[in-house]
């Protein structure tokens, strides 16, 4: 009787002459290549109705937490406070926030441009994005108001909805007290993106903030500024026009950025998008780590600073119970850049549309970077298993041989 390792590597040079004699013809055309696989990206799964956004600090972390900082305070002595706490900048993120403010003016400036050429669709019920020039046939319309068959009714769509605006309030200083809900029509609403890069060193002049000199102390958890509440050339409102957010009257109108050269072809400004998407979430991903800002539980409110401010605006789901308020936790990079998730089109100039039969074949990507693919810009590896780059889409008559 040979021995069992003998036995398995007989077995194994047996099965490797099998697979010698399959003929390459008998390979479908949906064959996975291993060479090209990647592992497959799961998406975050759209939540309930009912459901909070997941925790990115554990409660038992929080609790703790809370506990140190209770009995920080009963003891009257100095905590050190390191920047940005203490009111000063990170200078080490300064170019940083310079670099994601010119990144998210190049981004729109080349999205809006590669519009003219690739469409948009958006569906009129559940507001499902698709990017090309024909709309899917995937039956995904499973909301109130749908129609049976699940089908979505199609609608030209813009760049709200590859690039959604998510607003917070602008504050002047960072440390101070939070908006009211008396002072929510008082106070200038602006990008998310650009009120992080304001309070991380970038100087807009209609958005003025306060630069402190001193830093701030905490003893026995009060805040205690030596610095004067407004500047030395504050003149109480005599040389400020009545429109715009503190805007003076002989001051010049500056730009933070100058002007950007667009590349003349569109797969020139496709790729000039798709590198300033990527410069703008890595710099939001690092101004981020130091620079903290909260969103609600429930509903896609932001609010860039250490604390959520008060006004009774939320609408989702049981906020009567809340009266209004929101359910303030720390954000996360897709609270301030939501990517919007769409089906990847493998073949873009086919025509064909994606059909319902063949759904679980297809991946997905940010709309913008589908947007930027279609348009001629290459795809970074990263996306890879997002978009199901190793899997061949099999024909209608072919699908059902898949095993």
């Amino acid at each position: 009787m040979l021995p069992r390792r003998i036995s398995g590597l007989i077995k194994q040079r047996r099965s490797e002459g099998v697979r010698r004699n399959v003929s390459a013809s008998l390979v479908p055309a949906f064959y996975t290549d291993p060479a090209r696989s990647t592992e497959h990206v799961e998406l975050p799964r759209r939540r309930q109705r009912s459901e909070r956004k997941p925790l990115v600090t554990a409660v038992n972390e929080l609790k703790r937490r809370a506990r140190s900082e209770r009995q920080s305070r009963q003891v009257v002595r100095e905590i050190t406070l390191r920047p940005p706490e203490n009111g000063l900048l990170v200078k080490r993120l300064v170019p940083v926030a310079h670099e994601v403010y010119n990144a998210r003016q190049v981004l729109f400036g080349c999205a809006l441009r590669v519009l003219d050429n690739v469409p948009v669709h958006v569906c009129r019920v559940c507001g499902e994005v698709h990017v090309g020039t024909v709309p899917h046939l995937i039956r995904t319309c499973d909301v109130a108001g749908s129609l049976a068959s699940k089908e979505h009714s199609w609608a030209r769509g813009g760049i709200e909805h590859v690039l959604p605006l998510v607003e917070s309030f602008h504050l002047y200083d960072r440390l101070g007290r939070a908006v009211s809900h008396e002072e929510r029509l008082l106070v200038d609403r602006i990008p998310a993106v650009v009120e992080l890069c304001i309070q991380a060193g970038v100087d807009v002049p209609e958005y003025p903030t306060k630069r402190r000199i001193f830093p701030v102390y905490n003893v026995a958890g009060k805040m205690i500024d030596f610095e004067r509440k407004f500047p030395r050339d504050y003149s109480n409102g005599k040389d400020i026009q009545t429109h715009g957010f503190w805007e003076k009257k002989n001051s010049q109108r500056c730009s933070v950025s100058q002007p950007f050269p667009y590349a003349d072809s569109a797969q020139g400004i496709a790729t000039q998008g798709m590198e300033a998407w990527e410069k703008l979430r890595s710099g939001v991903s690092k101004l981020m780590t130091e620079y903290i800002a909260q969103t609600c539980g429930f509903c896609p409110e932001v609010q860039v600073g250490i604390k959520g401010h008060r006004a009774r605006i939320c609408q989702a789901y049981k906020h009567q119970m809340r009266d209004g308020q929101h359910a303030w936790q720390e954000a996360t990079l897709d609270d301030l850049v939501p990517p919007v998730y769409v089906w990847h089109v493998p073949d873009a100039r086919s025509g064909k549309p994606l059909m319902n039969e063949l759904r679980r074949y297809y991946g997905k990507l940010p709309a913008v970077v589908e947007l930027f693919s279609q348009a001629g810009a290459s795809i970074d590896e990263a996306y890879r298993g997002m978009m199901r780059g190793d899997v061949t889409v099999p024909e209608l008559d072919e699908e059902k041989l898949v095993i």
